[in-house]
C-alpha cells in the first residue's frame, strides 16, 4: 500500500491523517497516511529516511517548508515563485516539490466562505512559509491591493520582490510595511504570523478592518481562538484555518493520486467532529 505522511515539528495535533483517511475512503484509493515528527535540525534526514523506505510523499509543515524547497529535485511554477514546499512527490527520478498552500486558502476563501477576492483590499501578516505559500495564488485572484507587514520589514520586501512580476500582470498594487507602520483600512486581513501558535497579541491595531472585514488565521482549533475573538469583537468575521487545511490537502490528494475529493463534505465532517 502507498504510503504518504505530514512532517513537521510538531506534529501530534495535525488534522492531516484523518483528513488524507477521510479523502481516501471516499475516492476508493488504497493508501496509507501517518505523522512524522523529525527534530528542528533532522528534516533532510527524515526526508531520505522516508523516501529510503519507500514513501511516496508527503506534506510538510512548521517549521519546515523552506527548507523543503531547498531539498527536492523539482519545484513546481507555485513552490518556486513561494520559495517554499508544503507538499513532496517523490518518484523515481527524485523529489519534486509542490505548495499548495495559497490555493488552498483561496479556494476556501471563494468557495467555503464565499467571499470574492478581486478588487478587495488585503493587508497578509508575516512572511514565512504560510504567507509565502499564499501569495501567489492571492495575487492570482486579482485583489486590488495587497501589502504584507511584517516584523522584520526586509523579510516582506524580499517576499514582495518576488512577486513584484505577477503584481504587475495581474494589476495588483503590492507593497511591504513594517507590522508598525500599517495604515488604512482591508476588506481582508490575513493572519500568518507565530501570534497565534505561541499565544500573543494580534500583532495590528483593530483599525486595519474595514467594517465586516473578513479576518482569517492560518490556525485552527484553540490556538486560533485568540484571533477569532479579537476580529469579533471589533465587528469583523471571523474565519479559522481549517478550511485552507482541508483544501490545501485536497490539491495535495489530486496531485498525488490523480482524483479530486469532496473537500466540502471532508470539512463540514471535520468541523463536526472537532466540536464532539
Amino acid at each position: 500500500m502507498d504510503r504518504y505522511c505530514v512532517m513537521g515539528n510538531p506534529v501530534d495535533h495535525s488534522k492531516s491523517p484523518w483528513i488524507h483517511a477521510r479523502y481516501a475512503a471516499l475516492t476508493g484509493q488504497q493508501l496509507e497516511y501517518g505523522r512524522r515528527l523529525v527534530p528542528m535540525d533532522g528534516f533532510a534526514a527524515g526526508l531520505r529516511a522516508f523516501q529510503a523506505e519507500g514513501g511516496k510523499g508527503c506534506n510538510v509543515t512548521l517549521p519546515f517548508k523552506f527548507e523543503a524547497a531547498g531539498l527536492v529535485d523539482f519545484r513546481s511554477t507555485r513552490a518556486a515563485l513561494a520559495g517554499a514546499c508544503n507538499t513532496l512527490r517523490i518518484e523515481a527520478d527524485g523529489i519534486h516539490g509542490e505548495n499548495t498552500d495559497g490555493i488552498g486558502w483561496v479556494s476556501d476563501v471563494q468557495n467555503n466562505a464565499g467571499v470574492s477576492l478581486g478588487g478587495r483590499d488585503v493587508l497578509l501578516l508575516g512572511a514565512g512559509g504560510g504567507a509565502a505559500g499564499v501569495l501567489g495564488p492571492l495575487l492570482e485572484a486579482r485583489p486590488r491591493r495587497v501589502v504584507v507587514a511584517n516584523r522584520t520589514l526586509a523579510k516582506a520586501e524580499a517576499l514582495v520582490r518576488t512577486h513584484a512580476m505577477l503584481a504587475n500582470d495581474t494589476y495588483a498594487d503590492l507593497q511591504a510595511v513594517a507590522l508598525d507602520a500599517v495604515h488604512g483600512q482591508f476588506d481582508v486581513v490575513v493572519n500568518g504570523t507565530a501570534s497565534s501558535i505561541t499565544g500573543g497579541a494580534v500583532p495590528v491595531a483593530a483599525k486595519v478592518l474595514k467594517p465586516r472585514a473578513l479576518a482569517c488565521d492560518f490556525m485552527y482549533g484553540p490556538p486560533a481562538d485568540g484571533f477569532l475573538r479579537w476580529a469579533q469583537e471589533n465587528g469583523a468575521i471571523g474565519r479559522d484555518g481549517l478550511g485552507m487545511l482541508v483544501e490545501q490537502a485536497a490539491e495535495a490528494f489530486l496531485w498525488w493520486r490523480g482524483v479530486r475529493p469532496p473537500s466540502a463534505q471532508v470539512l463540514e465532517e471535520l468541523r463536526r467532529e472537532l466540536r464532539r
